[in-house]
């Protein structure tokens, strides 16, 4: 009697949840989707032709332009840099040599 009392409560709980649908092409219709879409976008002025757009060949171009400009940048970092690595260089040299000769 209990298992029968459970199996009938278990079916009517099965039956209940089958009552509803929970489909969203039934729900995403156009009324609910594209409407408020609409109204939302109503007051959007239209695009616009942007004049200065690059084409897609002078982009290329510029942006070897801009390699080869960022190539001689670190060329130009890099020397910079081993300069400054010989003046600390030099500089301990000489400061070692000013201990010995103050050691003296």
């Amino acid at each position: 009697m209990k298992k029968l009392a459970f199996v009938a409560a278990t079916a009517a709980f099965a039956l209940a949840a089958c009552g509803e649908t929970t489909d969203a092409s039934e729900e995403a219709v156009a009324d609910t989707v594209e409407v408020p879409a609409d109204e939302a976008m109503a007051d959007v002025p239209a695009p616009v032709v942007d004049e200065e757009v690059m084409t897609e060949e002078e982009a290329e171009e510029s942006m070897n332009v801009t390699e080869e400009a960022a190539q001689s940048a670190a060329d130009r970092a890099e020397a910079t840099a081993n300069r400054a690595l010989d003046a600390a260089a030099a500089a301990e040299a000489a400061a070692a040599e000013l201990e010995a000769a103050e050691a003296e």
